[in-house]
């Protein structure tokens, strides 16, 4: 059982200040208010320090409540607690009765901890979290090229698979510059592209005008930028993330998982230590779905989406790789399941069984394998009408591990 405390500190934080409460389990009060710069924070620790306060709650309200977890975490313990878990009963709400709301709950050990990762890990996951963003923003300007090309009638996007490639890159260079479309062809190089040489004729028939030209350019332009500040971040993130390569490789070694996604994810998770097991992990990243009973009715709803929104978003980008694989054997769950319930949420059924997975491997140091074969492709499949369609051995096996002896003039005669 945690032992009982005696005295502690509730703190009420907002942008520009903070107010607490501390709180006795003899029925004493008192209470104080606090800037949010440095030297009123260093204040506040004085203050909680010289009234021996054995524990500080705080709400984890944005990012307000990171430089009090900062200053104060090397002197007294500090629970960050979930804003939606620890809910008062609305009316007469104020900054006061808010922080002695907190403090009575610590006092009585009410609050759940929220996980709060060490410093190297903190710092792993604002780089990962940044590399996200500024992958967001390439994307947001790759798609008004798109849009200026098709307010032209610019079709090349129906033509090349990848306007932004080898190849595309020479068109739009060239269309920047005004050739024609003879010029623009000569100049490619790729034996692929030249072969849709009539269709790219019929998708380039207009020009760009003046505006479009200093649009698309501009785009090209901050995209070029963009990925320099990646590659900045990419070597960061690999300098950090030596400690954990064992863990990398393990991830690694799951279909559909790369470099960049696999440390993103064990990034988002932290310690995986922390969990008993990958279900505990699924709920913690909100991947788990809501359950609401009553009497003998057991109803379940979508995902929980608490926790990280960047693992889950990873995580379901893994799943649609998962699908596009020909011949991974997971690819089987989320066929059975698309068949159900369709593509979407069986993106989202395929990431938390992913995330289960990787949780078993971590825990027992294991490479991800497949029928004994470590990333083998044993089992082809095909999609059909029907949700999967089971060769010849795999009718063997499901017979085989029914108990049913199977001889080879058997196997002729089903076929």
């Amino acid at each position: 059982m945690e032992k009982q405390k005696n005295k502690v500190c509730g703190a009420d934080i907002h942008k520009k200040f903070l107010v607490a409460t501390i709180f006795s389990r003899d029925g004493t009060k008192s209470s104080g208010r606090f800037g949010m710069t440095l030297d009123e924070i260093l204040k506040f620790k004085e203050w909680v320090i010289e009234n021996n306060c054995e524990q500080v709650a705080v709400e984890s309200t944005g990012v307000y409540w990171v430089p009090i977890h900062t200053v104060l975490e090397d002197k007294i313990e500090v629970i960050v607690a979930n804003a939606y878990k620890i809910k008062h009963t609305p009316g007469r709400k104020t900054d006061m009765r808010d922080s002695e709301w907190l403090a009575e709950l610590c006092l009585n050990g009410m609050i759940e901890p929220s996980r709060i990762f060490p410093k190297d890990d903190r710092e792993l996951r604002t780089l990962t979290r940044a590399r996200e963003n500024l992958v967001n923003n390439s994307t947001q300007m790759k798609n008004r090229v798109h849009q200026a090309l098709e307010s032209s009638c610019i079709k090349i996007s129906s033509v090349l698979s990848d306007i932004f490639g080898k190849s595309g890159r020479h068109i739009l260079d060239s269309l920047l510059e005004g050739k024609s479309i003879d010029e623009i062809l000569m100049g490619i190089k790729s034996k692929k592209v030249k072969k849709k040489e009539k269709e790219l004729r019929e998708a380039i028939k207009n020009s760009l005008d003046t505006a479009q030209i200093l649009l698309i350019r501009n785009c090209l332009e901050l995209m070029e930028e963009i990925q320099k500040r990646i590659n900045r971040l990419d070597t960061e993130i690999m300098a950090r993330i030596e400690r954990i390569k064992d863990d990398i490789k393990i991830a690694m070694s799951i279909p559909g998982i790369a470099f960049t996604s696999a440390s993103a994810v064990l990034a988002e998770i932290g310690d995986y230590r922390d969990f008993a097991n990958g279900e505990k992990l699924a709920a913690w990243c909100g991947l788990t779905p809501k359950v609401s009973q009553s009497a003998n009715m057991l109803v379940t709803g979508s995902i929980t989406k608490q926790g990280s929104k960047h693992v889950r978003r990873m995580l379901v980008q893994v799943a649609h790789a998962i699908s596009r694989t020909k011949n991974s054997v997971i690819k089987r769950f989320f066929l059975k399941i698309k068949a159900k319930k369709g593509a979407k949420k069986a993106a989202v059924a395929l990431a938390r069984k992913v995330l289960c997975i990787l949780h078993h491997l971590l825990i027992n140091r294991e490479m991800y394998e497949e029928n004994g074969n470590t990333k083998s492709k044993p089992v082809k499949f095909e999609r059909t009408s029907s949700p999967i369609k089971m060769i010849e051995q795999d009718m063997i096996n499901v017979l085989a591990n029914a108990g049913y002896i199977i001889k080879k003039k058997d196997v002729r005669g089903c076929i």
